[in-house]
């Protein structure tokens, strides 16, 4: 009875030191892949960023690409024509146009978009 008790101990200590080791690894995981996820997201922003920089010299870009002024944000750029000046944002796969980007894409639809001079005395 004793050796039994003994062993249930010993079995149950293990079970426990096996148990721990699984919620340390669950947790490290965890935590490598939320690394991972940022990352990924990190990677595919700054792929976005390098990629806007090119895209008025990609092919089916309905613009003379020396025109282009690249901003970079809250916009990609402004490209400027002979009769007119138009705000380009570009985007790739599924991204959408960010809060900001649509409150001036909805204020240039309204015409709320004027310019000024400015003059340092």
């Amino acid at each position: 009875m004793e050796l039994a008790i003994t062993v249930l101990s010993a079995s149950a200590a293990v079970l426990v030191i096996l148990l721990v080791a699984t919620v340390r690894l669950a947790v490290s995981l965890r935590r490598d892949l939320e690394k991972e996820r940022f990352s990924g997201r990190s990677r595919s922003t700054r792929y976005g960023q390098i990629t806007e920089q090119f895209m008025p010299w990609a092919a089916g870009y309905p613009y003379d690409p020396s025109g282009f002024r690249f901003l970079g944000s809250p916009i990609d750029g402004v490209q400027f024509e002979d009769d007119r000046v138009i705000l380009m944002e570009f985007k790739t796969g599924g991204s959408r146009l960010s809060p900001v980007q649509r409150r001036i894409r909805d204020l240039v639809r309204r015409g709320k978009v004027s310019f000024e001079e400015f003059r340092l005395s």
